[in-house]
């Protein structure tokens, strides 16, 4: 019974919808409804169009929904909203996780927004890694 209101994980083949790349961002996550001001605290982030991977020392629970804060290239504040998906410990150091979400609620405008900022991460990595 329970498995009828559980929601199965994606094949694969389907899981990877939008190119990804890990990059580190100023980013604040906090619970949708908290109306304190957060912290932007500088993190590596693995981000795609579609959402993001991010090591905490903070844990939320699963199916929360958060207020996503990230600071992307140009001063752009970028405020998409977050479905926690997993939240995973890490072993050391203490208390910390990794938390995998997809963004939720996002206009085709913020998402094309953040896909020319992905686009130009690459780009970057790129000409960093690989130009001569």
């Amino acid at each position: 019974m329970a498995s009828d209101t559980l929601t199965p994980q994606p094949p694969s083949a389907d899981r990877r919808e939008f190119y990804r790349i890990t990059v580190p961002l100023p980013i604040c996550l906090q619970l949708e409804n908290d109306t304190a001001e957060g912290t932007l605290i500088q993190r590596s982030v693995n981000i795609s169009a579609g959402g993001i991977g991010v090591t905490l020392n903070q844990v939320f629970e699963v199916n929360a929904i958060l207020s996503c804060t990230l600071l992307l290239p140009g001063k752009v504040l970028f405020k998409p909203y977050l479905e926690v998906l997993r939240v995973a410990p890490i072993t050391y150091p203490l208390n910390t996780y990794r938390l995998h979400g997809r963004f939720i609620r996002m206009s085709t405008a913020d998402r094309e927004l953040l896909i020319r900022h992905i686009i130009q991460f690459q780009r970057e990595h790129l000409n960093t890694h690989y130009s001569a």
